[in-house]
């Protein structure tokens, strides 16, 4: 699956639980809104990250994307019940950086 780049680095990311560089996909006043909560800005996403890699040690597999809608579809699987899920991401990039994310 062909991703944007800031897509691709964010799924790496995640797989890594290297939650600096999934930090780093977004810019300094994105908005991440997840599991009813809303983390603004970059030091309350990398809290936010390193808190559910901790709790969850989620992995996320794309199984769908689509460039008009920024939508991504991927399967996640972890310490959580259900597991494995899928879920959407829906996504507003600016300038190669998340600007938001809603995880669905």
């Amino acid at each position: 699956m062909n991703l944007p780049k800031v897509l691709a680095d964010l799924v790496a990311a995640q797989n890594n639980f290297d939650s600096h560089a999934y930090t780093d996909c977004f810019s300094d006043t994105a908005v991440v809104f997840d599991e009813g909560k809303t983390h603004t800005g970059k030091t309350a996403i990398k809290k936010w990250i390193e808190q559910a890699n901790k709790k969850y040690q989620t992995t996320m597999h794309p199984l769908d994307y689509s460039v008009k809608t920024e939508r991504l579809k991927a399967e996640i699987s972890g310490n959580f019940p259900g597991s494995p899920l899928v879920l959407s991401y829906q996504f507003t990039v600016k300038n190669g950086q998340i600007e938001s994310l809603e995880i669905v």
